[in-house]
């Protein structure tokens, strides 16, 4: 039942006919499942609902002039949109309400989403990019509220880049000459999000192909518009927004969410204008409805009054399209009841197929469990107990699996002290199953491609004898000289980025040499820089999104923690966006400018691989290694550190930087000391005054907070010292408690520890200003020094001295 993108006024009457009841058969399949979903999540076969209905005719009208290579960022409002354009089944439908774990019956996300969260697969079996250009995508939905509006900013500026940079290969198999459109849906309500409006005003400044309707139902789950938005329309307090002919801006249009030909004129003319000129535009849908209310969690009778509710059902866009086909006299009403009547049926009957698929090898698992309980039962002590938990198992008509993972476990602790070949096989299936469910639900965090990044090899940086001592900032902004030369698909984008050449100077001379197109200055907003790099990296490029400081990452950390992170995941495996987030923070002064919450960030933004250079040659071996691997990741500069001395390598672009390994910068046999960043300096210089009383120390740097020492290298010095010391400047608890946990817990190392492993943090408040302010809020090289010593000197009092 998919769209095809026809003018009505161009077609013969048959013809239209034939566009219309196409197009009024998919209305009312949409409509049907929204009403079946909702009976199936208060049966209890679905946890949660959450509809499209009452949106079905805008989003027929946008269907018909969405094109190929067009990208999708919606929310869960847009399954009619997805039907339309051929890329959800009325089966698919319910097995997302399932949450079926099979993605070939569940293709949004295997499950891993509720229902209504959509996406198409931008890659193949091997993770490399399919010719999305020939295809209709939706990038992955995310739950947030207006979460998707900075990565559809990206997904627009990626056609402007693929319009504009020469350097592109035409036949990419992402871009037909940048002439995609990239449309955006939100709820009105949701326009109150500061996500909205930063992406709003971004898009009017860089002028990109985008199109954002507004679905206005006139409530916000059950809050009115008057509680939202200022004069209750967001086209008329956008209205400053509109172009004219002295200033680029917006086309805005409105147009009513129930009336069909104007729907199909509105998009046609979106679609134009934006597609040909690049221009970003605002369609304000109005007096849309909401039939079920917001979700299943509620019932909009509580918050509507009478008169609300009968203007919905007279304007409801479904019945009101009905009207039209039979005011025009395209259809009969013996027409469309037979069509009503068809798609229930097939509606239904797509429910039941769902439900099977989803059910069934759930209940052959169930019963390969059951019958190896029983055997173990048969033959146990404990037969009294065991065989209820078969018996009930077999009973059930629709378990879940950790019902007989539950009952499976218990048997096997009731045998604790029995041993026979059932016991054996059991353990054995639930080994086996626990593996393979576990993989359902667990898989593809980070890419299991040969482009992850943990597959990508070191290359040492190589020196001759004429390589010179250079300030560190050299180093970075030649080694992105030679990427940008190298790869252009490369670009960078950040606040100060540009004609400056970053604060620090990295990237000195860059624009000036290839453009404001690949080297560009924003404006202050954090969250559309990372999502620029989002939407961009999804369409084929590799943008590097710079947040200014460490700090300032906080403004986005929504977005990797709810998007980026997860779009692997959420996808399982068929969407990726390997954008590079480059930021310099750690150790300078002031609450505002010494932030390093890294442990804040490595607990929240699992997904993307998290690197804390010493140096920057150490960093641009970290972005050569990322550019080649098909992940995201977060690399933390030193900001004290580019103006110190690092020799400058020969293979520029080529040495990289392997994650997950650590370096032993000093060798000691006393105890180890495990830290990274600008810290380190501090720690080497405290290991000279501890090698002064007789303190052998070694020095771990540990690289890669995400992923972790990956070959346990700390493990093998923990063996050798029998001590260990973690050092940051996060405050306690944080990265330094991450970093203990890994070493002693995950690698093992507590057996091999003589004295209690301790952590040397920050003090729990951001760093006061100034000079003072940092020694006293962070751990110096005193405070290293004396944590050192006293261990030493529980090890040996006699040898380590304390003053009393």
């Amino acid at each position: 039942m998919q769209n095809t993108v026809k003018e009505p006024q161009k077609l013969a009457r048959e013809d239209f006919k034939e566009e219309l009841f196409n197009d009024y058969k998919i209305a009312v399949t949409s409509r049907e499942c929204s009403l079946l979903g909702r009976r199936e999540v208060l049966t209890g076969k679905a946890k949660f609902g959450i509809f499209g209905d009452g949106k079905e005719l805008p989003q027929l009208a946008w269907a018909r002039s969405f094109e190929n290579g067009d990208f999708r960022s919606g929310y869960y409002r847009d399954q009619t949109f997805m039907m339309a354009i051929g890329e959800l089944t009325i089966q698919q439908f319910f097995a997302g309400l399932y949450a079926t774990t099979d993605i070939n019956d569940e293709p949004m996300s295997a499950g891993r989403q509720m229902g209504g969260h959509f996406a198409t697969h931008s890659l193949n079996e091997d993770g490399s990019w399919k010719r999305l250009v020939d295809q209709k995508n939706s990038s992955a939905d995310i739950s947030p509220t207006a979460g998707q509006m900075p990565r559809l900013l990206g997904l627009a500026q990626a056609s402007k880049v693929y319009r504009h940079n020469a350097l592109l290969h035409p036949d990419n198999g992402f871009s037909n000459k940048g002439n995609e459109v990239a449309w955006g849906t939100i709820g009105n309500a949701s326009t109150s999000e500061g996500h909205f409006w930063e992406t709003f005003n971004a898009a009017g400044v860089l002028q990109v192909p985008m199109v954002i309707s507004v679905w206005d139902d006139d409530y916000g789950i059950s809050v009115h518009a008057k509680h939202q938005t200022t004069k209750e329309s967001i086209s008329k307090i956008q209205a400053g927004f509109q172009r004219d002919e002295e200033h680029k801006g917006y086309e805005i249009m409105t147009v009513k969410g129930w009336d069909y030909v104007s729907l199909i004129e509105t998009y046609e003319k979106a679609s134009k204008i934006s597609r040909e000129e690049h221009v970003p535009i605002l369609i304000h849908v109005q007096e849309l409805t909401q039939p079920q209310g917001h979700s299943t969690s509620g019932s909009h009778e509580r918050y509507k009054d009478e008169d609300r509710l009968a203007w919905e059902r007279e304007y409801d866009c479904n019945v009101q399209f009905r009207k039209w086909l039979l005011d025009k006299d395209f259809a009969t009403e013996a027409e469309l009841s037979e069509i009503e009547k068809s798609i229930k049926k097939e509606v239904r009957e797509g429910k039941k197929a769902a439900w099977n698929a989803y059910l069934n090898p759930i209940l052959e698992e169930r019963d390969e469990a059951v019958s190896l309980i029983n055997a173990v039962a048969a033959i146990s002590e404990n037969e009294v107990f065991i065989k209820p938990l078969a018996a009930k198992l077999q009973e059930e008509k629709e378990p879940y699996r950790k019902d007989f993972f539950e009952a499976v476990r218990k048997t096997l602790r009731l045998t604790l002290k029995e041993s026979n070949d059932a016991i054996t096989y059991l353990n054995k299936w639930l080994v086996k199953n626990k593996q393979l469910n576990q993989t359902k639900f667990s898989s593809s965090l980070y890419s299991e491609s040969k482009y992850a990044a943990i597959n990508i090899k070191a290359v040492p940086p190589i020196y001759n004898e004429t390589s010179e001592e250079v300030d560190a900032r050299v180093v970075m902004r030649d080694n992105f000289d030679a990427l940008f030369a190298a790869h252009p698909e490369v670009m960078i984008f950040g606040e100060d980025a540009g004609k400056i050449g970053d604060v620090n100077q990295g990237l000195e001379g860059m624009q000036d040499k290839y453009g404001e197109l690949r080297v560009s200055d924003t404006g202050i907003r954090e969250a559309t820089i990372l999502g620029q790099g989002i939407g961009l990296a999804m369409r084929g490029l590799r943008p590097i999104a710079e947040i200014q400081y460490l700090d300032y990452l906080l403004y986005c950390l929504q977005l990797m923690s709810d998007d980026l992170a997860t779009v692997q995941y959420r996808t399982a495996g068929k969407q990726k966006a390997p954008v590079i987030i480059r930021t310099r923070g750690h150790r300078l002064e002031g609450i505002w400018h010494s932030g390093s919450q890294m442990g804040g960030i490595i607990n929240l933004v699992r997904g993307i691989h998290v690197l804390v250079p010493r140096n920057m040659t150490q960093a641009a071996g970290f972005y050569n290694t990322l550019l080649a691997s098909d992940e995201p990741a977060l690399i933390v500069e030193c900001l004290n550190g580019y103006r110190l001395k690092e020799k400058l390598p020969t293979n520029l672009g080529e040495f990289r930087t392997a994650l997950g390994k650590v370096e032993t910068l000093r060798e000691g046999k006393d105890i180890t000391l495990v830290s990274y960043g600008s810290t380190l300096r501090l720690v080497d210089q405290a290991a000279t005054e501890l090698e002064r009383v007789g303190i052998d120390v070694e020095i771990i740097d540990v690289q890669s907070l995400l992923p972790f020492d990956l070959h346990h290298e700390i493990l093998q010095s923990v063996k050798k010292t029998s001590r260990l010391l973690v050092i940051d400047e996060d405050v306690p608890g944080g990265a330094s408690a991450y970093i203990m946990q890994q070493v002693v817990d995950t690698q093992n190392a507590w057996p091999h520890l003589d004295s209690k492993p301790q952590c040397l943090a920050a003090q729990p408040h951001r760093p006061a200003y100034g000079t003072d302010g940092d020694y006293f809020s962070k751990p110096s090289i005193d405070d290293i020094f004396d944590k050192v010593y006293e261990i030493m000197h529980e090890v040996n009092p006699s040898k380590f001295p304390k003053h009393n």
